[in-house]
């Protein structure tokens, strides 16, 4: 595996319009599923720069200060991999601008931006024109007409798999389970061939996210001694089996066990001592326990690149 570099997006904003109102009444006048556990499992951590301290004005000439370093929040976003049951949600958190973050996590989004090469988005590329949240509902706004259609070679679940992408990471960043509402000009409209105007809640994350999903360590982190594995599953009776590689060398192996299983998927988390290893590059893999011997789908892993320094 390979780390692809971060690239920075952003949208291009654009004025929704008179009809956001109205389009946000009939998005919450829809309804949406309700669950705080999941959007609890989605941090949105704020890094505020230093404020400079303030000074008298100065005396001719002039002098231009420094721009001040925007500020930048962690935002989960949901990208698409294979699992032994199709192509499923798998969550990566990023970095973006404070100042709007919904836009710029759409824009990685859309983009396909992702750390970990073995995730990636199923939006052609683009971006939306504006996306923003108010009075319980999400309005994102299309650049053009071009997504109100389904493209050549997308099937109707790759579809319904790509608006739960938009639906999953927009409530992870605002932190609310809210219906989202495509719109085009204002009006709501179709998204790949889907139908929003009614609002687009998320589907149940034991249908539609991968089974187990790692989120630390990050894709390409450096670490020395210990380092702590967390992330996301649900896997029988709530074990989780993991594994350090060099190559295809298992040169350590362990369990995590997870808060729950079974309804939903549920945090776990666990220490893993690296201290014995010799320097150099590794592979963290997680995965479900299999307890069918693999007659059945067979464990869903997730992976993660990361050096011992």
């Amino acid at each position: 595996m390979f780390v692809l570099p971060t690239r920075s997006a952003r949208s291009v904003r654009r004025p929704l319009g008179l009809a956001l109102a109205a389009v946000l009444t009939a998005a919450a006048l829809a309804g949406c599923s309700s669950d705080p556990e999941t959007v609890a499992s989605d941090p949105i951590e704020t890094t505020t720069s230093p404020t400079p301290s303030e000074v008298d004005e100065p005396s001719e000439p002039t002098t231009t200060e420094p721009p001040q370093e925007a500020s930048q929040v962690a935002a989960p976003l949901y990208f698409v991999g294979e699992t032994p049951m199709g192509l499923r949600l798998f969550r990566e958190f990023r970095k973006v601008q404070d100042d709007n973050p919904l836009e710029e996590a759409a824009a990685l989004l859309t983009a396909g931006d992702v750390l970990d090469p073995d995730y990636r988005t199923l939006f052609p590329s683009g971006s939306f024109a504006s996306v923003a949240y108010s009075d319980g509902g999400f309005v994102a706004e299309l650049a053009d007409a071009g997504w109100q259609d389904r493209p050549d070679g997308m099937s109707r679940d790759d579809a319904t798999l790509a608006l739960q992408q938009l639906v999953y990471t927009l409530q992870g960043v605002q932190q609310e389970r809210a219906p989202v509402v495509v719109t085009l000009d204002g009006e709501p409209t179709t998204l790949f061939g889907l139908d929003t105007a009614g609002g687009v809640t998320n589907a149940p994350d034991i249908e539609v996210l991968a089974l187990v999903n790692v989120t630390s360590p990050e894709e390409g982190a450096i670490v020395t001694d210990t380092f702590t594995a967390s992330g996301l599953a649900s896997s029988f009776e709530a074990t989780v089996p993991w594994e350090v590689r060099q190559g295809e060398t298992v040169v350590q192996e362990g369990f995590a066990t997870a808060e729950g299983w079974m309804d939903k998927l549920y945090p776990w988390e666990t220490e893993v001592d690296v201290s014995g290893l010799a320097p150099g590059d590794y592979t963290f893999v997680a995965r479900t326990d299999d307890p069918s011997g693999g007659e059945g789908f067979g464990p869903t892993e997730d992976s993660k690149t990361f050096t011992v320094g």
